[in-house]
């Protein structure tokens, strides 16, 4: 969880402001590690952010139980807006870095509900022309095979 006192960086975070009680939210949602609001610039009725309570600035500063939890919480979550809302459909997403489409680094999660008959614009799939050859995804999996083992091992095994 994070210090008493925040440093700079999180008096200045409005996730850790709303996290703190300091800035107007209409939370859905809350435990010891996470809390989930409505998005103030929604998609659609019901848009949730899904956000940790301690400051991680993305995915890659976010410790495994806590990335574990988050996704629990997302998960009902959007089993919640199924039965609130009724979508036809629902995006969870979640961006890391600014080319990514990230504005708040405080990590957090899209929780949005979509109808067939409008909802605001879909997520955009910009496949790369042309598609890579076989010997180049398979040149990608090595490598990132090859990164992976270098990783510290998960508690979730």
């Amino acid at each position: 969880m994070a210090s008493e006192t925040p440093d700079a960086h999180e008096a200045s975070c409005i996730f850790c402001r709303i996290v703190r009680g300091e800035a107007q939210a209409s939370v859905a949602y809350e435990d010891d590690r996470a809390v989930a609001f409505m998005d103030i610039q929604p998609l659609s009725r019901g848009h949730l952010l899904v956000v940790p309570r301690l400051h991680a600035a993305d995915l890659f500063a976010l410790p495994d139980p806590l990335a574990a939890h988050l996704f629990v919480v997302t998960r009902r979550l959007a089993l919640a807006l199924r039965e609130s809302h009724h979508p036809d459909g629902i995006n969870v997403v979640q961006s890391n870095g600014r080319a990514a489409g990230q504005v708040v680094f405080h990590l957090h999660i899209h929780v949005i509900p979509r109808s067939l008959e409008g909802g605001g614009p879909r997520l955009g799939w910009h496949r790369m022309s042309p598609a890579p050859t076989r010997a180049e995804l398979e040149e990608d999996a090595a490598r990132i095979r090859a990164a992976a083992r270098n990783l510290p091992p998960s508690r979730f095994r």
